[in-house]
């Protein structure tokens, strides 16, 4: 059974940062495209980040690009969104999810049913 846990999302002012971690379970992350996604109150969810599975290309939305940034640590099962100069409309539940294989553009544009998905973590930026 696959689980994918965040972490890292908390309370932080706008210009700040904050690194979130999605940790794998039950899921060999070498093998395995990953995308962050977040969902404000009100709003569709919406991908903000992908990596993919083999050769580390990414993929950004172009309202944090520059400011976020993905990554992965196969040895530690884990991977990681770096968020940077914060806003207060970055204001969401972030998720992660992840896939089999696939490119970065196909997992933050091309959602799948059979794509695992985590519990989410918040991220609030308020002065």
């Amino acid at each position: 059974q696959v689980h994918l846990v965040e972490s890292g999302g908390g309370l932080v002012q706008p210009g700040g940062s904050l690194r979130l971690s999605c940790a794998a379970i039950g899921l060999t992350l070498d093998w395995a495209a990953i995308g962050w996604f977040r969902q404000a109150p009100g709003k569709e969810r919406e991908e903000v980040s992908c990596i993919s599975y083999n050769d580390g290309t990414t993929y950004y939305t172009n309202s944090v690009k520059g400011r976020f940034t993905i990554s992965r640590d196969n040895a530690k099962n884990t991977v990681y969104l770096q968020i940077d100069s914060l806003k207060p409309e970055d204001t969401a539940v972030y998720y992660c999810s992840a896939r089999f294989g696939g490119s970065a553009q196909a997992m933050c544009n091309k959602p799948s049913p059979s794509d695992y998905w985590g519990q989410g973590t918040q991220v609030t930026v308020s002065s």
